[in-house]
């Protein structure tokens, strides 16, 4: 018997490279050795017969000269000793030797030492013959009255362990540990008396409990958690008792024990749904969240939140405590303040979003002044994304929000300034009344800003939504600031000229104010002075951007130029200062173009970049009604349609969401009367207690049983042919972090097979738990050996390995068959995921693993193709529905996938019809994954080249 078939009490280390000693030697030292030898002869007889060794020459050896001894330890091993080795004869009988054995166990338990008293008794819960306990029963029942708690608590664990497997032996049980537990004062002694009564006679534990249900909150935590127990069971079983014991939950919601606490509103949210009870849990679970300094507890709980609110009469109690929740991002943990925001994101309504964007605001300020950490900003970028949610649901707020998150515009996390940059462009464009106060923020803060991408989504909002004449001549006048003095090349070439004297100047002062073109003071010390550095720091941003041969934010700057220069013309009615301002923005172009062509930037200009610029200065010289409705018209028609879609998207999966929360009753469905139901019948909802037990021992109850095809059989794997003298079979459970392989082993010879053993290797990020214990099996006979692998990372694995046994008798070496490989599929680990569109381009640039795998299938239709492609990776398609309809003989989409080790899974499906080749042409193309780890990366890839075609079936 493996760990994994039977309850293990005790794990013992066995040495591998030891060699198995001979039973003379042991005989030896165990009669005539010193304790030390003794003691060490000992450990070697019980892994000898943890092994399949059966000794039974070293019993009476054992009997005569170990068991009088009063060491602790060889005390100790003797429990482990008696508790494996074989007590009955090969017909059942109990072996002469153990009355011998009894009668020591008998002094045991009237030994003056209260640590061998009770670990005698522990020694007694594990013991399976009638035969010896029934001696035992008047020591046993004496120790219930020991002064030592120890002895006292294990005294009745003993009695409830022999009332539930001999019932005969202390018929009166129940009433013994009843009067016990009355008069008991210790606490643990307590609890195991009550929990005994609960399991043996529950009538009796809920009187005991009806004549202290007030001073319950009195008692020590351990017992209040058996407490809370029995009140569930009770009420599962048999609610009609639920109002007896509910007032006795809400007081133990003010438990000091988190542990009780928790419990407590557990049961009473399965107890009761009326809002007062959700109400007294949810603010229990908030005030574990903040008090308890794990931040696994933490998610525990806000689990538990998360699912009060998936009930749609739960949601509106929670709703009133959104201000409380937001306590919890006090905690420093990212994953819990994720959690957090995603919460209050979710309870947010009209009554509350007032208070809950002060408090967002607060926290955006907050990370302001904090010293510069990765949380720091991925919080921010948290913070703002809720915002961008708040404002756009509730339109209201966005007034309050914008001019606070547009400071962050020139913040130098790029990612928080991005978000902050998309949901400024989409309230611009659906809050027409806010437009003049976000442009006035904008040019407030555009000559702050120090990163190009930001600049360019700056310059991309200024030129489309400018549209008064003194707006479009401060940004204008923004654009002179930032770009310095033009024409830039021949002012880069005097400075380059001229700046020799003035800074031998520099050095000689100690310190200098310079003026910049910009107009503003620069001090500059004498010490750090150096030409690179004072050259950096007289540049003007967007200057310095176009020196870096950044020149793709030229193309925007052209672009915003041309709007804004269209849109003045139409506005301004007198013809020089048209031509003014158009010749002013043809003269930045050219000048840029000019820079570009230079060899003065660190990167020479692209020709896409020259081409843009080129064309918007023609577009300029004409100024063609064609040309001024496609950059002032349709670009803001592109942006309207991307932001109508993107909303009806995210409607579409709240509604989803809320219908997959909604309890929806058929009209025929039958109607349940609580008094009228059998009480078989009762368990309308799974006992919870079981649930936990079942998941912790990794055995989930699956709805799905009933389905014939998710039959265990369909994951059974043949490992030997049927004309092998062993026959092996497999099932493979996969239960997250491990498997474990149920192996069948039959002895299909008319022979004995001794030390049939399963030998098991693994391949990939496996590894072995335990080694199976050898087998011994009759003629025709069968066994189930249980092994357990652990899993690591999400790749594909191999498990492979062999039987091998004797033959009882033959004289020959050991027999050996070998077993067919497992292999254990990377699907089990990987589950579909969501992730924002600049979430995956940003993990698409980190990934250092990628996989092409080209398409080869004898799937014909692009969208036939992808939703294959979904059904066997268990990956989710990032693109739009909208974006895939339609026929174009083209297809683009991203993938994504996360594994329960938290590893990100990234594809990009690019596939194409072949139309040349007539209508029924496979489809062609290629797959790139990119991975964190290779093996991912690989295993995707290798799962894909297998079910790219499809079956017919």
């Amino acid at each position: 018997m493996t760990a994994a078939e039977n309850v293990c009490y005790t794990l013992i280390n066995v040495p591998n490279d030891s060699e198995p000693p001979s039973e003379v030697s042991l005989k030896a030292d165990l009669e005539k050795g010193e304790i030390k030898a003794k003691t060490e002869a000992l450990k070697k007889v019980i892994i000898m017969i943890l092994n399949g060794e059966k000794l039974p020459g070293l019993l009476m050896t054992i009997i005569r000269f170990v068991l009088p001894l009063q060491d602790h330890t060889i005390k100790k091993l003797l429990l482990v000793f008696w508790e494996i080795v074989p007590k009955t004869t090969p017909d059942g009988k109990l072996l002469q030797e153990m009355i011998l054995v009894c009668d020591a166990y008998r002094k045991d338990l009237q030994h003056p030492n209260e640590f061998i008293r009770g670990s005698t008794l522990r020694f007694l819960c594990k013991l399976k013959e009638s035969e010896l306990l029934e001696p035992l029963m008047p020591a046993i029942r004496a120790c219930l009255e020991h002064r030592h708690s120890y002895v006292r608590r294990n005294a009745v664990l003993a009695i409830y362990t022999i009332y539930r497997n001999f019932e005969n032996l202390i018929p009166d049980a129940p009433e013994l540990i009843h009067d016990f537990l009355v008069n008991e004062k210790d606490a643990s002694c307590k609890r195991n008396a009550f929990m005994m009564l609960i399991h043996a006679d529950q009538d009796r534990a809920l009187d005991y409990l009806s004549t202290c249900i007030d001073q319950v909150h009195t008692f020590g935590d351990i017992l209040q958690l058996v407490i809370v127990e029995l009140i569930y069971k009770v009420c599962h079983a048999n609610p009609s008792e639920r109002a007896r014991f509910i007032r006795c939950i809400y007081n133990l919601l003010q438990s000091s024990s988190p542990a009780v606490k928790y419990e407590a509103a557990g049961t009473l949210v399965t107890l009761s749904s009326a809002p007062t009870a959700i109400k007294a849990a949810a603010q229990c679970y908030i005030d574990l969240i903040i008090k308890e300094s794990d931040n696994n507890v933490k998610l525990i709980v806000l689990d538990r939140l998360i699912e009060l609110k998936e009930h749609p009469t739960h949601e509106r109690v929670l709703q009133d405590l959104v201000m409380d929740i937001l306590r919890v991002l006090s905690t420093p943990d990212l994953e819990v303040r994720k959690k957090t925001l995603q919460l209050a994101l979710d309870l947010v309504s009209s009554r509350n979003v007032e208070e809950l964007v002060i408090v967002l605001k607060k926290e955006v300020i907050k990370t302001n002044n904090v010293t510069e950490h990765e949380d720091t900003d991925k919080f921010r970028q948290l913070l703002v994304r809720t915002l961008h949610s708040c404002s756009v649901r509730f339109p209201d707020m966005a007034a309050n929000v914008i001019p606070v998150l547009m400071e962050f515009l020139s913040d130098t996390n790029e990612a928080a300034a991005a978000d902050v940059l998309e949901f400024v462009r989409e309230a611009i464009q659906r809050f027409d009344n806010l437009r003049p106060l976000i442009i006035e923020k904008m040019l407030e803060v555009f000559h702050a800003i120090r990163t190009v991408k930001i600049y360019r989504g700056a310059l991309w909002i200024l030129g489309e939504y400018c549209s008064t004449k003194e707006d479009i001549q401060s940004v204008m006048t923004e654009v002179r600031r930032s770009l310095g003095e033009i024409p830039i090349v021949e002012n880069e070439i005097k400075k380059e000229a001229g700046e020799g004297k003035p800074e031998e100047e520099v050095s000689a002062a100690p310190a200098a104010k310079l003026v910049t073109e910009m107009g503003t003071y620069v001090t500059q010390s004498a010490l750090s002075s150096s030409r690179p550095s004072k050259k950096e720091e007289d540049r003007p941003p967007l200057r310095g951007f176009l020196m870096d041969g950044d020149f793709y934010v030229a193309a925007s700057l052209a672009t915003t130029l041309t709007k804004v220069a269209l849109r003045y013309v139409t506005i301004v009615q007198d013809k020089k200062r048209q031509n003014s301002f158009v010749a002013e923005s043809m003269l930045i172009m050219a000048t840029i173009l000019h820079l570009g062509k230079s060899s003065l930037p660190k990167k020479p200009i692209t020709d896409d970049d020259v081409d843009r610029i080129s064309l918007c200065l023609k577009v300029l010289s004409e100024c063609s009604p064609l040309m001024n409705d496609i950059f002032n018209k349709e670009c803001r028609k592109s942006l309207s349609h991307m932001l109508t879609v993107r909303l009806e998207e995210e409607k579409l999966s709240q509604k989803k969401e809320s219908e997959k929360r909604n309890v929806l009753v058929q009209a025929d469905d039958p109607i349940s009367f609580m008094q009228l139901t059998a009480k078989n019948e009762t368990s309308s909802k799974e006992d919870q207690f079981q649930l936990s037990l079942l998941a912790a021992m990794g055995t989930t109850l699956k709805k799905e049983a009933n389905d014939p095809m998710a039959s265990k059989l369909n994951k059974v794997t043949q490992l030997t042919g049927f004309s092998d003298p062993v026959y092996a079979e497999a099932y493979v459970h996969v239960n997250q972090y491990d498997i474990v392989l149920d192996v069948l082993v039959v002895n299909q010879t008319n022979d004995t097979l001794q030390n049939c053993t399963l030998e098991l290797a693994t391949l990939g990020d496996l590894k072995l738990v335990e080694k199976p214990s050898p087998l011994t099996l009759a003629p025709h006979d069968f066994a189930n050996i249980k092994a357990n692998v652990k899993v690591a990372s999400t790749e594909n694995g191999i498990i492979f390995g062999n039987i091998v046994y004797d033959v009882s008798g033959a004289a020959s070496d050991r027999n050996c068959v070998v077993l067919s490989d497992i292999h254990i599929d990377i699907m089990d680990y990987i589950q579909p995921a969501s992730c924002t569109d600049a979430e995956f381009r940003q993990m698409w640039a980190e990934f250092e693993w990628e996989n092409k795998v080209t398409v080869n299938t004898n799937i014909a239709d692009l969208n036939e193709y992808l939703h294959h492609i979904l059904s066997s990776t268990n990956m989710k398609c990032l693109t739009p529905e909208k974006a895939l309809s339609g026929f174009c003989g083209f297809m683009a989409a991203n993938l994504y996938a996360r594994s329960i080790f938290g590893e990100d899974a990234l594809a990009n499906v690019s596939i194409e019809k072949p139309i040349h080749l007539g209508p029924d042409a496979p489809v062609n193309g290629h797959i790139r994954i990119r991975a964190k780890s290779q093996g991912m990366a690989l295993s995707l890839g290798d799962k894909i080249n297998l079910s790219q075609k499809k079956t017919s079936i």
